[in-house]
């Protein structure tokens, strides 16, 4: 079955569906321990993702296997998987593809023929996203919005769910180039990966990582990943929780005043895509949780991750050493009260 914007499921379709899931949070987990140790919460934000057909931003050293990750991602839900190695002199042809010119051998004739580049599948990994040129980072932008590209006047779809997670590393600035704020908002979330625990540390070292294939089942098949999307969507959220996360991006803007910490240590806030990513990413989570309805927990849980990325820390607080994460703890203590 194959969803659109108007096709609606049916009762028993939901129930398979709701059955399916009830036993998903254990299939997942178990599946991606056989190449994953730790990163619980990582992995749950991934799956949040997919779920509510969002890019996610990767940030966190080398060597913590962001790729191995998003690869098993894509055979657990039968997805295609493409990775971009970002480097300075990568080209915007490299990301979306381009025309080629052939020559027909029996009409004697010559043609423009359109190759598609990387983007063109379900999961795209795009490593260390702030190497490579703003010209090539901007390539992206339209395929992430639109799921769609656009050479020489014409548009190509991109196959549904299209995907980008984009990883960058926080440690290095020689070489690379801010991704700019336009970009930074097409992400649904940003998460930071951190090293392992000490035990968790002397398992994986133990681990045998020369896999010929990804040791993992396939649980979600395309369609049914489509159809999770979709029911996703229709979790109902209550207008009052709607109305707590307006009031809740919109004091992250110093400009309105709401918060001291906000006016002192915030150039610019959290812009409107930011309250409908919330939304969509709470429906997702009671949705993940097996509820019907979303609550004050499946908000609270998504907020970091959503508007890290999307609150810029002026001259002062980046002098001081405050993150957007101090100030959305602060904002969260003051609001959840």
């Amino acid at each position: 079955m194959t969803i659109n914007n108007s096709s609606s499921l049916t009762e028993e379709q939901i129930e398979q569906l709701h059955q399916k899931l009830f036993t998903f949070s254990e299939q997942f987990k178990m599946e991606m321990q056989k190449v994953i140790v730790g990163q619980e919460k990582l992995l749950d934000f991934l799956v949040l993702a997919i779920f509510c057909d969002g890019h996610v931003l990767l940030t966190g050293v080398p060597g913590l296997a962001k790729t191995l990750v998003v690869k098993s991602l894509s055979y657990l839900f039968h997805l295609d998987f493409n990775r971009i190695q970002c480097t300075p002199d990568l080209m915007p042809a490299d990301v979306i593809g381009g025309e080629i010119l052939e020559e027909s051998q029996e009409r004697r004739e010559r043609a423009f023929r359109f190759l598609e580049g990387p983007v063109f599948t379900n999961l795209l990994l795009v490593d260390e996203i702030n190497r490579t040129s703003p010209r090539t980072q901007s390539a992206l932008l339209q395929s992430m919005q639109e799921r769609q590209v656009t050479i020489s006047g014409k548009s190509y779809e991109l196959t549904p769910p299209f995907i980008v997670f984009a990883t960058q590393n926080p440690i290095e600035s020689e070489g690379t180039y801010l991704l700019p704020e336009a970009q930074l908002d097409r992400f649904l979330f940003n998460l930071e990966i951190h090293y392992p625990s000490m035990q968790e540390e002397i398992q994986i070292a133990t681990m045998d990582h020369r896999f010929s294939e990804i040791p993992v089942q396939k649980i979600f098949t395309r369609e049914e990943l489509l159809e999770m999307q979709y029911l996703s969507k229709q979790i109902p959220i209550a207008p009052h929780l709607v109305e707590w996360i307006v009031r809740f991006v919109r004091a992250t803007r110093p400009s309105e005043k709401l918060n001291k910490m906000v006016e002192s240590y915030i150039e610019w806030g959290a812009g409107i895509r930011a309250s409908q990513n919330i939304v969509i990413a709470a429906k997702a989570r009671a949705l993940f949780s097996n509820r019907s309805t979303v609550i004050q927990e499946d908000i609270l849980l998504v907020l970091p991750s959503v508007l890290r990325h999307r609150m810029i820390v002026n001259f002062i607080g980046q002098s001081e050493g405050i993150t957007s994460d101090h100030v959305i703890s602060e904002l969260i203590e003051q609001f959840a009260n």
